[in-house]
């Protein structure tokens, strides 16, 4: 603050001044008057040198953090006219200084100075990758539309839609030491459990009438497969699509990523991907951790040497006959709780509805059997003829490995309720007559039906696909090569905790609104879905951090995400922000956590500046 006076009056009007700085733009404010000098030459015999001292007061109580300002107000004063068609909010968010302070911890600036120095381009990279990682989490969109709203953010940074468009190239470019980077320094963040690695699959579609076509090089002859594929979607959307494998650790922390055509099996993706990441692990011990789906024969087998181990999920219908048999035999059955021996007939009989056997409702049973051969197991695996094809044939030879077996009452009352509501479907299929042709899909409630042999155009239920289905009610099995008979529950807790990359890939699509992706060039495609990868593993962090050791208090991702969006604040006159948001309990663990002290209701725009500044 400084005095402020017209030198030339003869009369002038004494004011405490205070310098302001709104983003690049300086500018002055008075924001107090001391009073005329006529005036006060009835208190004091040197008005200047009073008005001195009334500044050198003020200075000493702005330093406190407590001013009184006299600002003028006029109610009749209309908004300054813009020529843009809507109005834009005047609010700020600060919310984002949290991610900032993680984002700068993966010193994401360095390795994008790394790769850019020596090149001829214009615009920041690291800038862009910060809002367009911040805007996944805090307000998804469009790279256009993301761009079009970067006035939301306290720094107001200028970023242009074609110069996100090539920074995706050149992101895309650096795939593998990308997250090779984002691995090495999360781990010096957060204690990273790589014990247990996680891996599934998902697909992404995109809203274009036809796949990517193929490219045949002229000269080689070499076939390059289009990125946007035709594949097996789960939601049965006649679109294209590409498929990501993830890994995450035990904690859920992302640790790579693939990014793959949409026809091809994903099953190809595991290895490569846990190959590439390896290399950052330095021989550490691996369990690699997957459904059924992404347990093959070859998966299993490359888990099964050095320091790595494998724990997936097993098709009990596709087990051979004896071990089937083993199964559905009521002996070596154990509780999950105790350890203790219990029937398989108690479990299926007893009476659920007696409040003393609440507790084995809610308990398992399991049984160990060794499946040394690969046969047993109904595994496949692709072999090459003589012509260099890829065939696929059933697995020979034998791997050490167990197969655990698991019974859960409450899970078998699930599952015969739900296919008792598909039978009831079928059977008012069949009164209704319109069955028009009959289906194999594992929820199609037309897999109950069957032609009558006496009448091709009767249908009946099949009443022993019905008593198939149900004898597996309640069972599930799961493949190891550790030692199941001394760690058989604690394979079945590793085991328990595959819904945390179920989450993930909910988090991407829900909240983060990763599709449908509107990029058309793969290497866009691939950056887009790296800087999700980047807000994944950003928020994450973050919500690990505030949820690790809180006292049983646990903030979910609606909660995180809605929380940090709201923290916004207004410019007042530009002297000083103000909080437009009140305070909370995760705005109270955010701040213990980080320390930033974003849970003032006044800000002086320097202190926010060199919050800000600190940061980066």
């Amino acid at each position: 603050m400084k005095l402020y006076y017209d030198k030339r009056s003869k009369n002038p009007t004494y004011f405490i001044q205070q310098g302001i700085r709104n983003g690049k733009k300086t500018t002055t404010r008075n924001v107090k008057v001391i009073g005329k000098h006529n005036d006060l030459l009835a208190i004091t015999d040197d008005p200047l040198a009073y008005a001195k001292e009334q500044v050198r007061l003020f200075n000493e109580e702005y330093a406190s953090h407590k001013v009184t300002l006299n600002i003028s107000i006029d109610f009749d004063k209309k908004v300054p006219f813009c020529d843009q068609k809507v109005s834009s909010s005047l609010s700020l968010n600060v919310g984002y200084f949290f991610l900032q302070t993680i984002y700068h911890q993966l010193h994401l600036d360095d390795f994008f100075e790394m790769i850019t120095s020596g090149s001829r381009i214009h615009f920041d990279s690291n800038l862009i990758n910060r809002f367009l990682t911040f805007s996944r989490i805090l307000f998804p969109a469009s790279k256009r539309s993301i761009c079009a709203h970067l006035h939301h953010y306290f720094e107001q940074p200028d970023i242009h839609y074609h110069d996100c468009q090539r920074f995706l190239s050149i992101l895309a470019d650096h795939f593998d030491d990308y997250l090779a980077h984002l691995y090495k320094y999360s781990s010096q963040i957060i204690d990273i459990d790589t014990s247990v690695c996680y891996f599934d699959c998902t697909n992404y579609y995109f809203e274009i009438e036809s796949p990517d076509d193929d490219y045949v090089d002229e000269v080689t002859g070499e076939v390059f497969p289009g990125f946007r594929k035709y594949g097996i979607s789960k939601e049965h959307r006649p679109n294209p699509i590409v498929q990501m494998g993830l890994f995450m650790d035990r904690h859920g922390i992302p640790l790579s990523m693939s990014l793959n055509p949409g026809n091809q099996n994903e099953q190809l993706s595991a290895v490569p991907t846990e190959e590439k990441m390896m290399k950052s692990f330095k021989n550490k011990q691996l369990i690699y951790c997957a459904d059924a789906g992404l347990g093959s024969c070859d998966i299993r087998r490359f888990n099964s040497f050095g320091s790595r181990a494998f724990i997936v999920t097993q098709s009990i219908k596709k087990l051979s006959d004896p071990l089937k048999e083993a199964v559905f035999n009521d002996c070596d059955y154990r509780l999950l709780s105790n350890d203790q021996p219990m029937s398989l007939e108690t479990m299926k009989t007893f009476d659920r509805m007696d409040e003393k056997n609440l507790n084995l409702y809610n308990d398992k049973i399991y049984k160990v059997l060794p499946a040394d051969k690969l046969v047993d197991l109904g595994l496949e695996e692709t072999y090459l003829t003589q012509t260099g094809k890829e065939r696929i044939r059933k697995a020979k030879g034998s791997l050490k490995q167990y197969v655990i077996i698991i019974f859960s009452r409450k899970s078998m009352e699930y599952q015969r309720a739900i296919r008792e509501k598909q039978v009831e479907r079928a059977r008012k299929l069949i009164t209704s007559n319109k069955v028009d042709k009959l289906g194999k899909n594992q929820n199609d409630p037309k897999r109950f039906i069957k032609k009558d042999k006496r009448s091709k155009d009767t249908y009946l239920l099949d009443e022993e696909k019905i008593a198939e289905e149900s004898q597996y009610d309640g069972f599930y099995a799961i493949a190891t090569n550790l030692d199941a008979s001394e760690e058989a529950r604690q394979i079945i807790e590793i085991n328990s905790q595959r819904y945390m990359i179920e989450d993930c890939f909910r988090i991407l699509k829900t909240n983060f609104r990763s599709r449908p992706a509107y990029e058309h060039i793969e290497e866009h495609i691939r950056g887009h879905f790296m800087t999700c990868y980047t807000a994944l593993l950003i928020y994450k962090i973050l919500e690990y951090k505030i949820n690790h050791d809180n006292d049983g208090l646990h903030f979910t991702v609606t909660e995180i995400i809605e929380g940090l969006r709201n923290m916004n604040v207004m410019n007042c006159h530009d002297l000083y922000y103000q909080a437009i948001y009140g305070g909370s309990q995760l705005c109270t663990r955010l701040n213990e956590v980080f320390g930033l002290e974003l849970d003032r209701e006044y800000y002086e725009p320097k202190v926010l500046r060199k919050k800000l500044k600190n940061i980066l």
